[in-house]
């Protein structure tokens, strides 16, 4: 892999493991609260276990059920002559390993990557892209998906929607609790007030801080894959023009949620004339004119 080209992989590593640390600390933070707050120390125990085992998931099948969800299906270079050395002549030039190849039968232009790692990714294209775009601009987006591999953005969006998911179930499963517990005088009485006013701030905030770190780092992401694809091809023009034609096609991603909105590589409800509301208020994309001035601002 080119030295310039990415993030350097070691960085990537350690900021990776950082991340998941963050996370335990956080997970078991938030469970050490709920549990003094309930005077039940087997609360904290539940919290780290049940995280443990939603990373262990998120990590090994994470692909697998993003590609189901998807409805896409596996392609060989028989029957995908173009797109197949598209793929793997950009993997080769970035140094990478030549992910597996899927296609959506979606008309809306979009694709994206996932996997746990570069020896495990996936690059899956819908047919309205392939039908859209010239080699050029299918060069511009295939080297964008490849630069989240390089960059190992995937395993980073794992942690982040897991934490957020983890931190949302435990501070919802808190205030339930509060609403509908029946415990007896003496049990209240022995569960110091500040406690239970710092389970309520958790309960309500860390739910929305956790959402708004999760759609930081993807946005942040996107705009880093952006700049390493650029420089992938040498031709960011062709990734801009691309960005440009996704990004105005008014066909709805059928197969499009906001589980996995931050994974395709223009927000799949930009265009759709109903949005989700919670997608609204919180945007997993940067828009589409910063990311074309970055583009366009690159130095190659």
């Amino acid at each position: 892999m080119p030295s310039n080209l990415y993030t350097h992989k070691d960085s990537n590593i350690r900021k990776t493991w950082l991340l998941f640390t963050l996370f335990f600390g956080v997970v078991m933070g938030v469970g050490w609260v709920f549990s003094q707050a309930y005077g039940d120390p087997s609360i904290l125990y539940v919290a780290v276990i049940f995280s443990m085992g939603m990373s262990v998931t998120s990590y090994w099948f994470s692909d697998k059920i993003v590609l189901r969800m998807s409805h896409a299906e596996p392609v060989t270079k028989e029957n995908a002559k173009e797109l197949y050395n598209v793929v793997e002549n950009l993997a080769i030039t970035a140094g990478l390993p030549t992910p597996k190849i899927y296609i959506i039968n979606e008309p809306a232009p979009n694709a994206f990557a996932t996997g746990r790692n570069p020896e495990h990714a996936v690059v899956a294209v819908t047919t309205g892209l392939l039908s859209r775009l010239d080699r050029s601009e299918l060069e511009g987006v295939i080297a964008h998906e490849l630069s989240h591999i390089g960059n190992r953005d995937m395993l980073i969006s794992t942690a982040a929607v897991v934490l957020v998911g983890f931190i949302s179930i435990a501070s919802d499963f808190f205030m339930r609790s509060l609403w509908w517990h029946r415990s007896s005088r003496d049990e209240r009485n022995n569960i110091h007030p500040i406690l239970i006013i710092i389970g309520l701030v958790l309960a309500l905030l860390a739910p929305l801080a956790a959402t708004l770190m999760r759609l930081a780092i993807s946005r942040k992401r996107e705009l880093l894959a952006d700049a390493s694809g650029a420089l992938l091809t040498r031709y960011p023009d062709a990734l801009a023009n691309a960005l440009i034609k996704i990004s105005k096609d008014p066909t709805p991603l059928r197969v499009a949620n906001n589980t996995t909105a931050h994974l395709w590589f223009d927000d799949p409800f930009d265009q759709k004339p109903q949005k989700p509301f919670l997608h609204g208020l919180f945007l997993t994309h940067p828009p589409v004119e910063e990311r074309l001035k970055a583009l366009r601002g690159l130095k190659i």
